[in-house]
């Protein structure tokens, strides 16, 4: 059943409601029975209106301007019973103060309460009861994650669970690299598109998508970490700055980048590789492949060799931020050496 059809329903309802209490007034089908019609289908039409409005709001800013209501009632009730209590005061001046006491603390607790929305955890829509024996983390994809594509095969093996947010601006700025006039991003776009879609359809995953939209904000990486913050959740990416702002304020992160450094072989000074050696080097005579893991081996004296698989030894390795590199010798040279 969709909200469509509900809303023609509830429109035809209210119009017989206003017809039938239109027709009290006079005969059945007279002019008052037409015009309580037109008023019930004026009203139906009002509050689907009203419904729309409501529905841009989010529900953490509509159950937190409900909160901030209902304490600014809590309120005034305790300041009328002390109206009440002021001797030679007029009973009409007594109710319209206390009207006014109501209107001004009903709009500043509203107004407070929207504007502190992100620090009510106890707000009744998100109260979260946790079992001691399960775990039910939030991971929030960032455009970067979602572009890269290895998180839906990390996803696949089982190594995360949780349930995965993807923002509605995060989504946004998807659509507008999928839609941009460079091919290239145009391309990186659809492919994360195409990777969402997948982890959409996956039956043992569960992704949401996040309306929240923190207008005060400009930056998509500092929404991201107010968001974290508010959901209590984990950042899920491989953007290396967005990483350390996130680490700076408190907030987890999961960087795929370094899961894949962590789950490369460990190479030590001294075991033998067989590399094919495809470009040269920086220094001279120096020529370059790479392992099955993207991991770059940097041999000296081989530029001789360009095209080719050769046996080399290692000789060192050295960490970086980018990732990691293998220095390495020719096996033959090695022998010769001896």
């Amino acid at each position: 059943m969709t909200f469509g059809f509900i809303r023609v329903l509830f429109v035809l309802i209210c119009t017989v409601v206003g017809f039938q209490l239109g027709s009290a007034f006079q005969g059945f089908g007279g002019l008052d029975a037409m015009i309580g019609a037109l008023v019930g289908a004026a009203v139906a039409a009002s509050i689907i209106g009203l419904e729309n409005v409501i529905g841009k709001v989010s529900l953490r800013g509509l159950s937190a301007a409900v909160f901030g209501l209902l304490f600014a009632l809590i309120v005034s009730k305790f300041l009328s019973g002390a109206i009440d209590l002021v001797p030679q005061l007029d009973v009409t001046a007594a109710a319209t103060l206390k009207l006014v006491l109501v209107l001004i603390l009903s709009y500043l607790g509203m107004v407070f309460a929207m504007r502190g929305r992100d620090e009510f955890n106890l707000i009744i829509p998100y109260v979260k009861f946790d079992r001691q024996d399960q775990r039910d983390d939030v991971l929030i994809l960032d455009t970067s994650v979602i572009i890269d594509g290895r998180v839906l095969d990390v996803c696949q093996t089982k190594f995360l669970e949780g349930r995965f947010i993807v923002p509605r601006f995060v989504l946004k700025e998807l659509q507008q690299v999928a839609d941009s006039q460079d091919s290239l991003k145009r391309n990186r776009g659809r492919r994360g598109l195409d990777i969402l879609n997948k982890l959409r359809k996956n039956p043992h995953i569960s992704v949401k998508i996040h309306e929240e939209d923190f207008s005060d904000i400009h930056s998509v990486d500092e929404k991201l970490v107010k968001l974290a913050k508010v959901l209590s959740g984990k950042i899920l990416t491989n953007d290396f700055n967005l990483n350390k702002v996130a680490e700076f304020q408190g907030v987890t992160i999961l960087n795929v980048n370094e899961l894949a450094n962590a789950l490369r072989p460990v190479v030590l000074p001294g075991e033998t590789l067989e590399v094919k050696l495809i470009k040269e080097g920086k220094e001279y005579d120096q020529a370059i492949g790479y392992l099955d893991d993207g991991t770059m081996v940097v041999v000296d004296h081989a530029k001789r060799h360009l095209g080719g698989e050769k046996r080399v030894v290692v000789s060192s390795v050295l960490q970086t931020a980018a990732g990691r590199m293998i220095f390495a010798k020719l096996e033959s040279d090695k022998t010769n050496a001896k």
